[in-house]
C-alpha cells in the first residue's frame, strides 16, 4: 500500500493534470494535452484520410509531450534532491507563459501546445512509491492496475484494498477534468490561475524540503 501522504500529493497532481487536460480538450476541440493515446489515434486515423491539419496538430502535441517527458527526466537526473522542485517550477513557468500569451492575444489553441510540454514534464515530479503511480497525467495503466489488483486481492495475492488506491488516482483525474471544464467555461483562460498556484506551491514546498535535506 502507498502511504497516505505521497498518495495524496500524487492525487493532487493528477487532478491538476485532469484540470489542464479538460481545458486543452475544450480549447482544442477534441484534442488532448496529456492523453497521448487519444492524440495518437487521431493522428493514425487522419493519415490515410489526408487530413493535414489534424495530422499536424496531433503530431505536435505528441512530440511536445515527448520533449517535456525527456526534459523533466533530465532535470531530475541532474540533481535528484532538487529535481521535483525544479520540474514543478518549469511546469509553473510553462503555465505562466501559456496564460500570458493568451492574455496578450495569441490564439488559445496555440498556447495549449505549451501545456503539452508541461504535461510531459509533470510525470517526472514524483518518484515511484509503492504500487501506485503518483502524479501521472494519464490513467489507462492505473485503471488496468486497479482491475489487476482487485483480481489479485480476490485470490489473496495482494493487499485487499490496494486496488482502491488506484481507483482513487483515476477518480482524481476525472474530478480534476470536470472541475477544469467547469471553470474554463465560466472563467475562460483565467482558469489557468488554479493550476499555476498549485504547481507554484509544489515548487516552493519541494524546494524547502530539498533545502532541509543533507
Amino acid at each position: 500500500m502507498t502511504p497516505a501522504r505521497p498518495l495524496t500529493l500524487g492525487m493532487i497532481l493528477t487532478a491538476t493534470a485532469g484540470f489542464l487536460d479538460a481545458i486543452g480538450f475544450v480549447a482544442l476541440g477534441g484534442y488532448y494535452i496529456s492523453f497521448m493515446s487519444g492524440n495518437t489515434t487521431q493522428l493514425g486515423a487522419a493519415l490515410p484520410a489526408g487530413e493535414l491539419g489534424v495530422v499536424v496538430l496531433s503530431a505536435s502535441l505528441v512530440v511536445l509531450f515527448f520533449i517535456g517527458s525527456a526534459l523533466g527526466t533530465l532535470v531530475v537526473l541532474a540533481n535528484p534532491r532538487w529535481g521535483a522542485a525544479r520540474v514543478s517550477a518549469i511546469i509553473a513557468a510553462g503555465v505562466t507563459v501559456a496564460l500570458g500569451l493568451s492574455l496578450i492575444g495569441l490564439s488559445i489553441p496555440r498556447t495549449m501546445l505549451i501545456l503539452a510540454l508541461t504535461a510531459g514534464a509533470q510525470n517526472a515530479v514524483l518518484p515511484a512509491h509503492g504500487a501506485v503511480r503518483l502524479g501521472a497525467t494519464f490513467v489507462t495503466g492505473t485503471l488496468y492496475a486497479a482491475g489487476q489488483d482487485f483480481a489479485l486481492a480476490l485470490r489473496r495475492l495482494a493487499p485487499p484494498f490496494r486496488w482502491l488506491q488506484h481507483l482513487g488516482v483515476w477518480l482524481s483525474l476525472m474530478g480534476g477534468a470536470a472541475l477544469g471544464a467547469f471553470v474554463y467555461r465560466h472563467a475562460g483562460i483565467g482558469a489557468l490561475l488554479i493550476p499555476l498556484i498549485i504547481y507554484t506551491a509544489f515548487a516552493a514546498a519541494n524546494g524547502w524540503i530539498a533545502s532541509q535535506t543533507k
